[in-house]
């Protein structure tokens, strides 16, 4: 005789385990795409060398380290970037009216 386990599992437990099995679902059905891909794979190689060289390289040459280069040490570059957060925005109101 052959003893049956019975799992009992509440409403929260279900819902848990519908959300993990569409997840692995949602996994599985990218990952057999990506596999089966042909002209996408070389696509997405040059999609990601362009990003390694945007972030990477231009990073350098065009948005050097400021902070680091003007200030010595951390309490400096602290004040001065609280500094120009907390200053008011030197915003100027364009008179329309006047222009016409």
């Amino acid at each position: 005789m052959e003893i049956q386990k019975h799992f009992h599992y509440n409403k929260k437990e279900k819902v848990k385990m519908k959300f993990k099995n569409h997840l692995r679902n949602i996994f599985s059905f990218y990952l057999d795409g990506f596999r089966r891909m042909t002209v996408g794979k070389s696509l997405w190689k040059i999609i990601i060398i362009k990003v390694l060289i945007i972030f990477g390289v231009i990073k350098v040459f065009f948005f050097p380290d400021f902070l680091h280069t003007t200030f010595h040490n951390d309490k400096q570059r602290a004040a001065y970037v609280l500094g120009e957060m907390s200053r008011p925005a030197n915003v100027k109101t364009l008179n329309l009216e006047a222009d016409r």
